[in-house]
């Protein structure tokens, strides 16, 4: 089976104003239905109260991202599925809980995790 990042900016979500409870309880609900599915490998949201850093080979610290690389903000879910078709329903699913489009990505196959 394959790995697909479902994910989308913060920015993207049109939330109504008094509609964020439904929209919280709508995704959790889809995450639940994924995780009862076998198919949930990880989800959550970025922390963007936090900056980012980078960190080299001898630990030291760099502020930021890798120039002209946009922060990742936003949700990401990583599930685990049989095919590109079942990631497009699930993201479909993602997308009309949390009111925006989703990007779907195939992680590559790597034998060793």
């Amino acid at each position: 089976m394959t790995k697909y990042l479902i994910s989308f900016p913060g920015e993207a979500m049109e939330v109504a104003d008094g509609e964020w409870d439904t929209v919280v309880e709508e995704s959790h609900a889809v995450i639940e239905e994924a995780k009862a599915a076998g198919a949930y490998v990880f989800g959550g949201g970025v922390n963007e109260d936090v900056a980012p850093f980078r960190v080299t080979g001898d630990a030291s610290i760099i502020d930021g991202t890798y120039p002209g690389v946009n922060v990742p903000n936003g949700g990401y879910t990583v599930l685990e599925l049989p095919s590109r078709e079942a990631a497009i329903e699930w993201a479909a699913k993602i997308a009309k809980a949390c009111r925006c489009p989703q990007e779907v990505r195939e992680f590559m196959y790597d034998p060793a995790s």
